[in-house]
């Protein structure tokens, strides 16, 4: 029988935990703990939809991708970078599903216009492993989507290739041989 500590039971709700602490022991059985947290649960709890907005998968999806893609490339990492760069792809085409109209436009066909010339130009200069090619594919991409948010009314938002690591548990060199 698997037991539960009794501090942890305290910060359940105190019905749980009086039960738990009723008796002499230190511990309650978690068969007790589950069948009390069953019976104080409503019959019917319904998670409410999550409708995530433009704001949110950009920030979520997109700008981490666009941030690690130019840091690994800052670092000559190729492998990550085409990694992130695939990951970056299906960030907008996950967007495009998850929000297919944005404002009057259609999504899919926005951010494919704007991104897949400087997405291609960023595939070829990580397979040639080419700095020079890397670092104008990447500025075009940047440039891209300070457009997109110039036109969709949110020129506030700048995006800029980054100059600092914000992930400080990653390290973006190449991995070691």
């Amino acid at each position: 029988m698997r037991r539960t500590p009794v501090g942890v039971l305290r910060n359940l709700s105190p019905v749980i935990a009086g039960l738990a602490l009723s008796g002499a022991a230190h511990f309650a059985p978690a068969e007790t703990v589950a069948a009390a947290v069953s019976a104080a649960a409503p019959a019917t709890s319904v998670q409410p939809d999550y409708h995530p907005s433009m704001g949110d998968l950009m920030t979520m999806a997109v700008q981490p991708r666009h941030t690690k893609l130019g840091l690994a490339g800052k670092q000559n990492n190729w492998p990550y970078a085409s990694y992130e760069l695939s990951e970056l792809r299906n960030a907008f085409a996950r967007i495009a599903r998850t929000i297919p109209k944005y404002q009057t436009m259609d999504t899919a066909e926005m951010t494919t216009a704007l991104t897949k010339a400087p997405l291609d130009a960023l595939e070829q200069a990580i397979k040639k492993t080419n700095v020079t090619q890397f670092d104008a594919a990447y500025a075009q991409l940047t440039q891209a989507c300070n457009v997109c948010h110039q036109s969709q009314k949110h020129a506030a938002i700048v995006i800029k290739a980054p100059d600092a690591a914000m992930f400080p548990d990653q390290d973006f060199r190449p991995a070691p041989r």
